[in-house]
């Protein structure tokens, strides 16, 4: 990736920050940790990856995004809002009553969600469907799904996992958050779900990897993923909770919870401090 592009790149995902700050401060509510960790994997697929258009947000031939985490969806707010398909005004009056932008993703009310999502484990079944109804229709379009590595601990999703081996769905790509946290503490600690790879490899899925917050390495691992045939691909994409604010980076507690004024104002001036370097 030419290194203008990804200057360019790093701008937006530091904006994507600054929204999911911006709306969980003002939401008083809501999981930062988990959103900041998947800025840049938002940012690559919407902004590099993903044939879409957001002045016709149901364009039929559009790829497909579900956020399979749906409680991360500060993120996908932020990066929608950057690509306009709202005005980034919305992401301050997230989780209100009556706002836009509720505590999940809404595909019935807020342009440019393809599924509404938040029950974790289901969002992969739906990204199932939808590479199914490509085949069936023979349309060209991807599917694309974003899990956390807690949320893989649900049954669903190796049920989801079995099924798109079975089908072929070399049109879908899932990516893993790891961040290596939940809610209750370390991955490891709480189910031992680890070796992620060998889990997907044993479901007969092509696996890649890649440095969550590094544009070369997305780069990379999508464009593998997308030559792949005949069967469904991963990217286990090792992350950072909190990325971005150093008070919340790899911290559980931060999986839920908003900044208070005095942690907001802090997180924004690291954000900007680090956006004036990339602007520079």
């Amino acid at each position: 990736m030419k290194n203008s592009r990804k200057r360019e790149l790093q701008i937006i995902a530091n904006h994507v920050r600054q929204g999911v700050i911006e709306g969980t401060f003002h939401a008083k509510s809501g999981h930062p940790g988990g959103s900041l960790s998947i800025a840049e994997v938002l940012t690559y697929l919407y902004f590099e990856q993903m044939n879409i258009d957001p002045a016709n947000p149901k364009w039929e031939q559009r790829d497909r995004f579900v956020l399979s985490k749906g409680h991360c969806c500060p993120a996908l707010y932020a990066v929608l809002a950057e690509r306009g398909y709202f005005a980034k005004e919305e992401l301050q009056n997230l989780r209100h009553i009556g706002a836009l932008l509720q505590g999940h993703p809404d595909m019935k009310t807020i342009p440019g969600i393809d599924m509404s999502s938040g029950s974790l484990g289901q969002g992969i079944s739906a990204a199932c469907g939808m590479a199914v109804a490509a085949k069936l229709k023979k349309e060209r379009w991807n599917v694309y799904c974003v899990l956390g590595d807690g949320e893989i601990e649900e049954g669903q999703v190796w049920e989801a996992a079995m099924f798109a081996k079975k089908q072929r769905l070399d049109n879908l790509v899932c990516v893993v958050d790891n961040n290596d946290l939940q809610i209750d503490g370390r991955i490891s600690d709480v189910s031992g779900l680890y070796p992620i790879d060998e889990k997907f490899k044993a479901f007969g899925w092509e696996v890649f990897y890649a440095d969550a917050h590094d544009f070369d390495n997305l780069e990379a691992a999508f464009s593998a993923a997308s030559a792949v045939r005949g069967k469904p691909s991963v990217i286990v994409m090792k992350s950072i909770k909190g990325k971005g604010v150093s008070f919340m980076e790899d911290v559980a507690d931060w999986h839920g919870k908003a900044p208070n004024a005095a942690q907001y104002e802090q997180a924004m001036q690291e954000l900007k401090a680090e956006l004036a370097v990339l602007e520079g």
